[in-house]
């Protein structure tokens, strides 16, 4: 099958399939006229590789078992164990980032209306003026 027929059945882009190719996740045969000829298996081995881009893997790391899993199931591919404990780790970290961003951004916002509060005591006991509020949004 040709570039465009893959491209239709797994509904991947003809420059993702180009990708692929280049990062050596698949192997077209080049027909007399330079044209990509892909093999009846081509479209279940792009699904394998749609599949492990979106657990969040590089084609680099796909790369490293994807002949392994074509050909076996994933409990028999010693590769791919190591590179998802790696992928857990990598979103431990992640989450545990977020986590201090959002505890710093919950922290920011108590602060806010803190401040906006004592302002509003202030002007309800007639220390500042009514209409001077130092919110800029």
């Amino acid at each position: 099958m040709k570039i465009g027929e893959l491209s239709r059945k797994t509904g991947v882009s003809l420059r993702s399939l180009r990708y692929y190719e280049q990062q050596k996740l698949l192997s077209p045969v080049r027909s007399d006229n330079g044209y990509r000829e892909y093999s009846p298996f081509a479209p279940q081995q792009v699904e394998t590789i749609k599949l492990y881009l979106n657990l969040g893997f590089t084609t680099e790391q796909i790369s490293g078992f994807l002949h392994c899993v074509l050909q076996n199931k994933e409990a028999f591919c010693r590769d791919v164990l190591p590179v998802y404990e790696s992928k857990i780790a990598e979103l431990d970290e992640q989450i545990r980032l977020l986590e201090r961003i959002k505890s710093n951004l919950e922290e920011r916002v108590r602060s806010i209306l803190t401040e906006r509060d004592a302002a509003a005591q202030e002007r309800a006991k007639g220390a500042l003026p009514n209409g001077v509020d130092h919110d800029d949004g």
